[in-house]
């Protein structure tokens, strides 16, 4: 799962790789865009109150708007923290949508990037 996301990941402008307290994440210019780890129960009535998982993997990832407003009242598989404004969690499982997951990773990186890696990427198209 950590390579599928690392795929779109490492492909945009000054992204890179490193460990994180947990799993991997993500970051550019020192800001994280997308993190990989496994959600722990505990993890998981943090983000969903309520809501009882076996230890699953996740991807957290920031997102924005409309886009935002959706995911947050999806309900599972996606999980949104109260204590973190725009943050969201996927659990990944053998029915994730890995294009979805490459977009929500891509959105997520133009929600912490500054706006020349934005304008960079945006170029590549």
């Amino acid at each position: 799962m950590v390579e599928r996301v690392a795929r779109t990941a490492t492909t945009l402008p000054d992204a890179y790789e490193e460990e994180a307290w947990t799993g991997v994440r993500w970051r550019v210019r020192r800001r994280t865009f997308a993190h990989v780890l496994v959600l722990t129960p505990h993890h998981v009535e943090e983000y969903a109150p309520g809501t009882v998982v076996e230890p699953a993997p996740a991807v957290v990832f920031r997102s924005a708007g409309e886009e935002l407003l959706a995911l947050s009242s999806a309900g599972p598989p996606y999980l949104r923290p109260p204590w973190a404004p725009g943050v969201v969690a996927l659990l990944l499982d053998d029915a994730t949508d890995w294009d979805e997951v490459a977009e929500l990773v891509t959105e997520s990186y133009r929600v912490m990037a500054p706006q020349v890696l934005v304008r960079r990427l945006d170029g590549r198209r």
